[in-house]
């Protein structure tokens, strides 16, 4: 039995219905949420300390990782890892930094100025999944455009084991700048940051990625402060033709396949008719059976597998098509021309091109970051960036010629709207 579905000769309609994402509703995980941030937001400290003994087996003593459990995590680390981390923190921040802007300053007409002011999120608060593996790469990503926008708080929270925090975050968290690390997980540690506590001060805004306990929580957080995005399953598609190497795709496929067992993978074969493109899924199929038993993680990967998809199409524009429909959280374009399609590409997180270009030296180390839209919302949305953690303020500046020549506008169209308070604020100045 094959291990990626296969499909060719598919219209847009037989498609559309085949790329959905896998749903999960589930009540319970709702209620539990809910009771879970209310009791946060009533009991604050109590109810972080109660839920971490539950949830993570943690009797804590304190909330906070302390000075002294920092220089503990940095000495635990091999030098070898410390290295991998400087290095990809030195070209993430080096685009990241790339990103700052000046505000415009624009006179719109004679003696009237708008310009904008460029300042950071004040308080900011980072989640770290403890899941399955510890994600300092996320820290990166997270507390590096945070320091670089000039956050004055930042606060990271991921849950601990035991009451100690993986070192590996611990060493990150510390090189890039953040303020307090919060040794709680799960929707307790959304409530605290989003309702603040006794000990936690509440933030401005809430960035991260999690399971369904942590997404549904930041979309209830979401009414009180602001949040980054609700993250979905991880998700990838590959473009391929005949001169990818079937290798490269099948372990970019798997890349993201063994990240849970509701990601989702989806390949699309370019090829020149119907026969080419079955000798190339034949051979990239081969590849993905040899690398799942090699690889392990079988029981992320094979259910991953279980519900995504491959198809063939035979020119440009049905392959950018179903790029743009499905909008994917990554996209690699590993084809001879990639350029060639990647011109007509207006949805998707962010884009590798080529074939020494795996979706892991995003994930990781090549400068871009890892926090993308998923479930679709890259038609609308981008990825994290200097952007998510700055605010542009309008200014507008009038002299009294400026407001003498503007006024009659002004008046106008505020009467026109019976807005007569307006309209006066513009008249008196006339005089």
């Amino acid at each position: 039995m094959a291990l990626i579905r296969y499909y060719k000769n598919i219209s847009k309609e037989e498609y559309l219905p085949i790329l959905k994402r896998v749903q999960s509703d589930d009540e319970a995980v709702k209620s539990a949420v809910l009771n879970i941030m209310e009791n946060v937001r009533i009991n604050g400290d109590k109810a972080i300390y109660e839920y971490e003994k539950a949830f993570d087996h943690s009797e804590l003593t304190s909330l906070f990782v302390s000075e002294a459990e920092f220089k503990v995590a940095e000495e635990s680390v091999p030098e070898e890892l410390k290295k991998a981390i400087d290095r990809a923190y030195e070209n993430i921040y080096r685009f990241h930094s790339a990103q700052k802007q000046v505000g415009e300053d624009v006179e719109t007409e004679k003696g009237v100025r708008c310009f904008r002011k460029i300042v950071p999120i004040s308080k900011v608060g980072l989640y770290i999944p403890g899941g399955t593996a510890p994600l300092f790469s996320t820290v990166l990503m997270l507390a590096i455009p945070a320091k670089v926008a000039g956050c004055k708080t930042i606060t990271l929270a991921t849950p601990s084991k035991g009451g100690i925090v993986n070192p590996v975050v611990l060493y990150t968290a510390k090189k890039c700048g953040v303020t307090h690390v919060l040794k709680a997980g799960g929707a307790q540690a959304i409530a605290a940051l989003c309702y603040g506590t006794e000990s936690v001060e509440r933030v401005d805004k809430i960035f991260g990625p999690g399971n369904r306990y942590v997404a549904f929580a930041k979309n209830i957080a979401s009414n009180v402060c602001a949040i980054d995005m609700v993250a979905g399953p991880s998700e990838v598609m590959v473009v391929c033709d005949k001169e990818a190497s079937p290798l490269y795709v099948a372990t970019d496929l798997l890349s993201q396949a063994e990240h849970g067992k509701d990601s989702q993978v989806m390949l699309v074969i370019k090829a020149k008719d119907e026969k080419e493109a079955d000798e190339i899924y034949l051979r990239i199929e081969k590849c993905l059976e040899d690398e799942v038993e090699k690889l392990g993680r079988k029981e992320y990967m094979l259910p991953s597998l279980s519900h995504s998809a491959a198809f063939a199409f035979y020119d440009d524009s049905s392959v950018i098509d179903i790029i743009n429909s499905y909008a994917p959280e990554h996209l690699i374009i590993n084809t001879k021309e990639p350029y060639e399609i990647l011109a007509g590409v207006e949805s998707a997180g962010s884009v590798f091109i080529g074939a020494y270009s795996p979706e892991s030296a995003g994930d990781y180390a090549s400068g871009t970051n890892h926090t993308l839209p998923t479930s679709g919302h890259a038609t609308a949305s981008s990825g994290v960036s200097l952007d998510s953690f700055i605010k542009k303020i309008t200014v507008q500046e009038l002299t009294k010629e400026g407001i003498k020549s503007l006024a009659p506008t002004i008046i106008t169209m505020a009467e026109a709207e019976d807005l007569t308070a307006h309209a006066e604020a513009a008249r008196v100045r006339m005089l």
